[in-house]
């Protein structure tokens, strides 16, 4: 018999019963869900609405469901519809009648909304600390590599030199937002919602500071209706996962050209490759592939829950039970994800001489011929276009900038004197780059200096958060 039948004549179909249940996702949230339940027992003993006697007992109960659950010999049932249901009926098994005290002055409508909160508030504790091992890595790897020149790229094409460090740094200040972000929607998720009950709060004296102490949040919610139909923390955090799943995708995407024969930048390791069934020489990037496809996998998540919330009228629906499964499955794809990416990087080899053969070529150098010349006194559009007519020519003779003779130089410019050549070697021209962010040596380990700081404070707030 379900705990709400009272009003009904007959029993649901068998198939509602499945149809309905939540249980197979929602059990996840176990730990949640008896901790609040624990706290929601000492509140209601505390405001005098049920005995310390009663509330002890109940207690008892809910931590021995909890162990049973902890040692897989606690089993879940479909009829009981979800997690708040499953452990309620067998609370009262356990401890009798006084066990149906425990849902006095809530509904599952908040008790709900507060386990997802909690559970959320653990994910992104989780998702942050595998955000920072990565970050991490990313400097680890800047500072073994510092003097790695490759080219840079705007479309796809060689642009100009740039330090190896210096673009993998690009990826520390993505996942640095992605951070940030996921710390906003921790403090927009921390918000206690028990007490509003169905819809529009309860009739009991009850402590919902007491509660939200016991359990570790910073707010109280401000009106019952939004409390429990609420999910924008949700959204929040697919949001972010989105965003983060977008940068994770872009690295992988460099990684897996990186390797490939045509570039050769990098090998990955044998330990996050795969081979083929039929092709003896193949050495797939399938973790990085993975990562780049489990992306859409992502952003799915985002629009299914944005599309169930978009229509629905206060206060809750049952719509809101589709929220859980693909938040579980976000969470889990993205600490995955991070998880990968990290190994993958922490072991590949990078081919620093190939890097740098590369940045010689492709004429990367030629914005340094066109600065070069306005440094002699030319207006930029013309050293412009006499930077283009050099390259146009040294195409046409298949040579590079540096190839040709001072003459050849003069006859474009009469300006060009010897300094040039040391104007066009990469090195020279990676150290001219010292502004604030720019690719000189000084500047990429000044990147990593702040980063590790700016590290060490994430690291305390994880901490101090968990």
């Amino acid at each position: 018999m379900k705990l709400w039948s009272g009003r009904f004549t007959k029993s649901t179909d068998s198939f509602v019963d499945e149809f309905n249940a939540s249980i197979s996702v929602d059990k996840y949230l176990y730990r949640q869900d008896i901790s609040g339940s624990i706290a929601h027992t000492k509140m209601l003993a505390k405001c005098g609405i049920i005995t310390d006697k009663e509330a002890a007992r109940i207690v008892d109960g809910l931590e021995a469901i909890l162990r049973e659950i902890e040692d897989g010999v606690f089993e879940f049932d479909v009829s009981d519809e979800d997690i708040h249901m499953s452990i309620e009926m067998a609370l009262i098994e356990k401890v009798g009648s006084v066990g149906g005290k425990l849902h006095t002055a809530r509904s599952r409508n908040d008790q709900v909304a507060l386990d997802t909160r909690m559970f959320l508030k653990d994910a992104i504790i989780d998702v942050g600390t595998e955000i920072v091992a990565l970050q991490s890595e990313l400097i680890n790897l800047a500072q073994r590599e510092m003097g790695v020149i490759m080219p840079g790229y705007t479309h796809l094409q060689r642009a100009q030199p740039i330090l190896f460090s210096h673009h993998m740094m690009a990826y520390f200040w993505m996942l640095r937002r992605d951070f940030t972000r996921l710390k906003g929607c921790f403090k927009r998720t921390d918000v206690m919602p028990l007490g509003s009950a169905a819809l529009a709060g309860t009739t009991y004296p009850i402590d919902m500071e007491y509660v939200a102490r016991e359990l570790g949040f910073k707010k109280i919610s401000n009106n019952s209706l939004d409390a429990v139909s609420d999910r924008d923390f949700v959204i929040e955090f697919q949001a972010a996962a989105s965003i983060l799943m977008m940068h994770l995708s872009r690295l992988t995407e460099e990684l897996i050209i990186w390797s490939s024969a045509e570039f050769s930048f990098i090998e990955l390791d044998d330990a996050y490759t795969t081979g083929s069934s039929i092709m003896p020489q193949k050495k797939n990037a399938d973790v990085a592939e993975l990562i780049r496809g489990k992306t859409g996998r992502v952003y799915g998540n985002l629009i299914q829950l944005l599309t169930i919330m978009k229509g629905l009228p206060l206060a809750y629906n049952k719509d809101m039970q589709e929220d859980k499964e693909s938040l579980l499955d976000s969470i889990e794809t993205v600490k995955n994800c991070l998880i990968g990416i990290k190994g993958t990087i922490s072991t590949m080899k990078v081919n620093s001489e190939i890097m740098g053969q590369a940045a010689e070529g492709g004429f990367t150098n030629s914005t340094e011929l066109a600065d070069y010349l306005v440094g002699k006194g030319t207006p930029f559009r013309d050293a412009h276009r006499i930077a283009g007519n050099m390259v146009r020519k040294a195409i046409e003779e298949g040579c590079w900038l540096s190839d040709f003779s001072l003459e050849e130089f003069k006859a474009e410019s009469p300006v060009i004197e010897d300094d040039v050549y040391d104007a066009l070697n990469i090195e020279n021209a990676v150290k001219r780059r010292s502004i604030r962010g720019g690719t000189a040596p000084e500047r990429v380990k000044e990147q990593t200096e702040k980063a590790v700081k700016l590290l060490e404070k994430e690291q305390r707030w994880l901490e101090e958060s968990s």
